[in-house]
């Protein structure tokens, strides 16, 4: 018989197996070697799990077994960053690169040195250590404010609970990127189309995609890394001593990054990296370019949201050729008409494009582009498809010219449009991008879409013009502190606001795609689209075909929505809201008790407003719609119904219940 192990000995025991058990994940997911078989680690793990089990007083958070934790959160919580986490500005030249460097050099006033790494393709995070223990995990957000998103990062392997070697300072901030390398990709698509479901976009989206899940199993169940590119603190002297150290505490970086000397090492090293990139783990769109002497770094200061000191070269972008479907036509924020070409789907870079901007008439007619012509695609810095040149000898017989203003009496029939002197974009006539960014906000907040009480129009329009809200995203930037001092606003009631703003954040898929004000989609049109995609990533990425196989959707409707997402002011929203943690959650209706029913209401039901009504059925499973058909499955009639209907239904021979029936459907009765 075994001897009964005392809390001592088991307390010695499970610090001997943490050691073990984290040296093995050292070695394997960081150094990618590995130092026993998977099935005696998991021996250990399973040791470990039964001894605290046994002990649970003996539990700490860097145990392995505290890696994958507990339940569902309702929401993520804002966190200021101590630094600001900064972007790169582009260059995609050696000219640039060279004025980049002579303008750093005349401000800095002596010589610097040369720090190179990858870039890497992910999502931006900066983990928080105290006394060498993780305590939290923050996203970029907007730079100045992240999200709390600790319990996912836990999850991922390579990240250390506790950091390696000795000496290690009380606070620890490391910045890196969450990726997906491009082999676990793969697999995870090959997994998805052998069930019969749809393939993932891109690496990028889905590591972004498994982070934002409120639910930490979710991020558990996906192959994501962290890759480290920074150390804030503790600060030392240069960067490539601050990778040394993110090394030792057991980070895992790119392996790519390197100190110059001179400029012209920093261009070999440009072209290296353009030969063997594709061989890399990981997606990359560029490499990195920094003063190595951080004091002079952080001394030259940011510009924007830049600092002087570092750039990212973007390689050149990768070419396809592909073929116009149509060109459809969308309405910004502001009233602008931006043309959109819908494309025959095709992968550049490494996902799949289908559409791209066109910008505005002039450019249409500079291409001589029509709808039929073979085109050239390519990724401006690896990421927005443009139209680089028409290829003419293999344009169909019989093609017309496009005409712009045709098309946008076709497309826009009650709208009238005009081109201001002097400039490329035709613009709604009579409209000013406040009034329309007025109106996007009163339909964003309204009862048929996220329903943000205190946002009528009155309020929308005292926001707008005291220059506090300038986009739907900045909704979520507001303070109280600020609304209060507005005429129309006291402090009980800029609280209030702030709440119904906030308590937005995580709308149903169905409401929140109404709330985008998509030409076209209603809130039946919306339910269909959220039935079919299940999440704003997927309908983001959604092709024609797709989109028509749904029975609500024709090709109107269709190129509507590809237009919306090939937007770049709409997809830069989605990217915003997403930053500021508004988080659309899909509600699988398919055993909902009324799935599968359609229903007219006609009348007024008293205790609720029409879209109340038509809500509390939809929520339940049922079709909601506006004309009576043979597949009907009852009229609802409130207070003074409208005569032609309730005729209809009577011809027809479909069931009509009134209030009382409407309410004990519905369970409020």
């Amino acid at each position: 018989m075994a001897k009964k192990m005392t809390k001592d000995e088991a307390e010695k025991r499970i610090l001997q197996l943490r050691k073990l058990i984290d040296d093995y994940r050292y070695h394997y997911h960081v150094l990618d070697e590995s130092i026993m078989s998977e099935a005696a680690a998991d021996s250990l793990k399973h040791e470990l799990t039964k001894l605290e089990e046994k002990f649970p007083e003996l539990i700490t958070p860097d145990s392995p077994t505290q890696r994958v934790a507990g339940r569902a959160l309702d929401k993520f919580n804002k966190i200021q960053h101590k630094e600001r986490m900064i972007s790169l500005s582009d260059v995609f030249s050696e000219e640039e690169i060279r004025e980049w460097l002579r303008r750093n050099r005349e401000l800095a006033g002596e010589k610097f040195t040369f720090f190179t790494d990858i870039k890497m393709d992910g999502l931006a995070m900066s983990l928080h250590y105290r006394n060498g223990v993780l305590e939290q995990a923050v996203t970029r957000g907007d730079g100045l404010v992240g999200e709390d998103v600790t319990m996912n990062v836990r999850t991922i392997e390579n990240v250390p609970l506790k950091l390696r070697g000795d000496n290690i300072p009380e606070i620890v901030e490391a910045r890196g990127e969450v990726v997906i390398f491009k082999k676990d990709f793969e697999r995870m698509n090959a997994k998805q189309e052998k069930q019969g479901e749809k393939s993932y976009a891109n690496p990028r989206n889905l590591a972004a995609g498994s982070i934002r899940q409120l639910d930490p199993r979710v991020a558990a169940s996906r192959p994501l890394k962290f890759m480290a590119y920074d150390l804030v603190e503790p600060n030392l002297a240069t960067n490539h001593e601050a990778y040394a150290k993110l090394r030792k505490f057991g980070f895992q970086t790119s392996g790519q990054d390197k100190v110059f000397q001179k400029i012209e090492e920093v261009f070999q090293e440009i072209k290296r990296l353009a030969e063997v990139r594709n061989d890399f783990k990981f997606g990359t769109d560029g490499m990195v370019i920094k003063i190595d002497e951080r004091p002079i770094y952080q001394r030259l200061g940011i510009v924007g949201k830049t600092p002087r000191g570092a750039v990212a070269f973007k390689y050149p972008a990768e070419e396809s050729t592909t073929v116009v479907r149509d060109i459809v036509i969308g309405i910004g924020r502001t009233g602008a008409a931006t043309p959109v070409a819908i494309f025959e789907p095709v992968v550049v870079a490494g996902s799949t494009v289908q559409h791209a901007t066109l910008h505005n008439a002039d450019e249409i007619k500079r291409l001589d582009l029509r709808i039929g012509d073979t085109v050239i695609i390519y990724k401006a810095g690896d990421i927005i498809p443009q139209v680089k040149e028409v290829l003419k000898t293999l344009r169909p017989e019989g093609t017309e010219a496009y005409s712009y203003e045709q098309a946008l009496k076709e497309q826009y029939p009650e709208l009238e449009f005009e081109r201001p002197e002097g400039e490329v974009v035709y613009r709604v006539k009579g409209e000013t991008a406040d009034l329309i960014l007025k109106r996007q906000i009163e339909y964003y907040a309204s009862k048929p879409a996220l329903n943000i009480e205190g946002l009528g129009i009155k309020n929308v329009e005292a926001l707008v013009d005291a220059g506090l809200v300038s986009s739907i995203a900045d909704l979520y930037r507001l303070n109280w502190q600020v609304i209060a001092k507005l005429e129309r606003f006291g402090e009980v009631s800029a609280k209030k606001l702030i709440e119904a703003i906030s308590e937005s954040k995580h709308p149903s898929l169905s409401k929140f795609i109404t709330a985008l004000g998509i030409r076209h989609i209603g809130t039946q049109t919306a339910r269909a689209l959220a039935d079919k995609f299940q999440s704003i990533s997927q309908l983001r990425n959604a092709t024609e075909d797709e989109l028509l196989e749904i029975p609500d959707v024709g090709e109107i409707v269709a190129e509507s929505i590809l237009a919306y997402f090939a937007d770049e002011d709409d997809l830069r929203l989605l990217d915003e809201l997403a930053e500021l943690g508004v988080s659309p959650e899909y509600e699988d209706l398919s055993n909902a008790p009324l799935k599968d029913q359609s229903y007219i209401i006609s009348g007024t039901i008293s205790g609720y407003g029409r879209t109340e009504a038509e809500d509390a059925l939809r929520e339940l499973g049922a079709t909601v719609t506006s004309s009576v058909t043979k597949d009907t499955t009852a009229l609802i009639i409130g207070e003074k119904p409208g005569k032609s209907k309730l005729a209809r239904a009577e011809k027809l021979g479909i069931k009509i219940i009134g209030e009382a029936e409407f309410l004990e459907l519905v369970g409020k009765k």
